[in-house]
């Protein structure tokens, strides 16, 4: 059609208002530093999110943003619906698709994380500044629910040296009830620069050269402040 080159064009000035840049290009890897599209971030803070073994800090404004994009490019997608062809429009809620079930992912495997480590967050200042509003909510709801179901169910029903449910008895010396997460164990990371000379254990016995691009295997322990500091990636 006529008007298809203009749609085109209208769709890929809606699809960069905000820098996301939610392209078919922007699907393949490369680079997620500088001029890296907001959905390359997303892809990277997903596989952050689901290989570390505790719960990472919200990326507020990059939600935002992504989310906000998603509703440009649907309210886009409307407009140009009676000047292309079914397959470019198919493409573009293919685009659409793509970047929502990014987004969707990225919740839920925090959401996972919440629920599975809820007490210990709860617990924890710095771990729980890391959630957003929603989520310092929907923990505190399901902390609540939680723990009426197990006094309804269980608790009420076992003797008072049982009913704790952050302690087996009161005679345990803690509160080996809470779950936490083992941040000893292994992950998959990418270097993004030339670290050089890294320190694994305290004692200066364990140490690792981190040349870019390169792939370890190493304890989440030791580099998760380098993850904190956008110097690695985990995969």
């Amino acid at each position: 059609m006529a008007s298809g080159n203009g749609s085109v064009d209208r769709w890929e000035d809606a699809t960069t208002a905000t820098g996301s840049g939610t392209g078919l290009d922007d699907w393949t890897e490369g680079s997620f530093d500088v001029g890296s599209s907001d959905v390359e971030i997303l892809k990277r803070v997903w596989r952050n999110e689901k290989a570390a073994p505790d719960i990472l800090p919200y990326e507020a404004h990059l939600i935002e943003r992504v989310h906000e994009q998603i509703l440009l490019m649907e309210d886009n997608t409307a407009e140009i619906s009676k000047t292309v062809d079914d397959l470019m429009l198919s493409i573009y809620q293919m685009d659409i698709s793509r970047t929502t079930f990014l987004l969707k992912a990225y919740l839920r495997t925090r959401l996972g994380k919440i629920e599975k480590f809820v007490m210990h967050i709860i617990r924890t200042p710095e771990l729980w500044e890391r959630l957003s509003e929603q989520e310092q909510g929907y923990a505190q709801r399901y902390v609540d629910a939680l723990s009426k179901h197990m006094k309804n169910c269980v608790l009420d029903k076992l003797e008072t040296a049982y009913c704790s449910m952050v302690k087996q008895a009161e005679s345990s010396e803690g509160d080996d009830m809470i779950l936490e997460p083992d941040l000893d164990t292994y992950v998959f990371c990418r270097s993004k620069g030339a670290v050089g000379s890294f320190q694994l254990d305290e004692r200066g016995y364990e140490s690792v050269d981190l040349m870019l691009d390169d792939l370890y295997i190493l304890r989440y322990r030791p580099v998760q402040g380098l993850l904190a500091a956008d110097r690695i990636e985990l995969v």
